[in-house]
């Protein structure tokens, strides 16, 4: 026989722990695994089962100081057993369960629609430095499930209608009672919707949806980088019953540039110059978002020297105004020299001392 957890795990709480933080623990679990918000998962009501074992010894002082003591067999000898099902655990902590999920002792439970959104979306969309930067308009193509036109989103044939759930009398909850308490939960028979399609749709199979093919436009705009979220709302899966549309979410990944970095709002490039430039200064022309810029080059720059270029960098996103270009020059040796070149690089030595 599988020895029992330990309650204070199971509750994932200290040992130390007060009533309060033993109760908040196990209002998060049983809103958890409570059997309405999973139905038929027999893994979640062994969860709820002994996370309400644990909280019943745990939130009583004599039997929690039995059970620091002398662990589950000190339990067994005063007689203890747990619970005998569901409503048993219902009737046992009613106050929680009310305030976790909406019912009083009288029974009347929250009244619910029959109305449901639409499932959210995700699209993955890569996208290239530039269009990153400066923003751009894109078109993306997606599958998803709309409600099926020959049905109406019914699910049922042409012609033909829903009959009235037997087990629930169309409410889709049935009530179980125990005691002072009655418990709402979802019915077994129509899975909450009240009805059940006896004569499906040959279109939609009964589900009352379709998969289709949408395109939808999309404006990015500039600034954004990877990670960055898009929402397009209305743009998810059809709601059903007259419930709004989900949303569509594009995740932006950005494709690395050849010539940029990136670091926040900042860019930064490295432009190469000539030892005669580093030298002598000149005007170096540099790659930016917008084309090219002259840079002036002061006479003795050396290998590593930062320019900035202010606001030639990347919009801000949420904000006005833009980030700098950060220059790194970088001098270069020339190589393959001619006789010529050498005599007088060496006479440049000579004269250097």
């Amino acid at each position: 026989m599988a020895s029992k957890r330990d309650y204070y795990e199971i509750l994932g709480v200290e040992r130390s722990a007060s009533e309060e933080e033993i109760k908040k623990s196990y209002r998060k679990l049983a809103m958890q695994y409570h059997p309405d918000r999973n139905p038929g998962n027999r893994e979640a009501e062994e969860a709820f089962k002994e996370a309400a074992e644990a909280y019943e010894v745990l939130s009583d002082p004599q039997k929690r100081d039995i059970y620091r003591q002398y662990g589950h067999e000190g339990l067994n000898g005063t007689g203890y057993r747990g619970f005998s099902g569901f409503e048993d655990i219902f009737s046992s902590f009613g106050d929680i369960f009310g305030d976790v999920f909406g019912f009083s002792s009288s029974g009347r439970s929250r009244s619910r629609s029959g109305a449901r959104p639409g499932a959210d979306l995700r699209y993955d969309l890569q996208i290239s430095f530039m269009d990153a930067a400066l923003g751009t308009s894109t078109e993306i193509n997606l599958q998803k499930y709309a409600n099926c036109t020959a049905c109406g989103g019914s699910g049922c044939a042409p012609g033909t209608s829903p009959e009235i759930c037997s087990r629930c009398q169309g409410r889709g909850q049935v009530m179980q009672s125990s005691g002072f308490f009655s418990i709402s939960s979802t019915c077994p028979q129509c899975h909450g919707q009240g009805s059940l399609i006896s004569t499906p749709c040959g279109e939609c199979s009964g589900l009352g949806k379709v998969r289709v093919e949408r395109t939808v436009q999309l404006k990015i705009p500039a600034g954004v980088e990877t990670g960055s979220r898009l929402r397009l709302r209305g743009e998810g899966e059809e709601g059903e019953r007259g419930g709004p549309n989900g949303d569509l979410y594009v995740f932006i990944e950005v494709e690395p540039h050849e010539i940029f970095e990136r670091s926040g709002t900042d860019i930064a490039c490295r432009v190469p110059i000539s030892f005669v430039q580093a030298a002598l200064g000149g005007t170096v022309e540099t790659p930016t978002l917008a084309g090219t810029e002259k840079v002036k080059i002061p006479r003795g720059t050396q290998t590593g020297k930062i320019f900035r270029l202010k606001g030639k960098g990347i919009a801000h996103l949420r904000g006005y105004g833009r980030g700098d270009q950060i220059i790194e020059v970088v001098v270069t040796v020339p190589t393959n020299l001619t006789k010529k070149q050498e005599e007088l690089l060496r006479e440049f030595e000579k004269l250097s001392g």
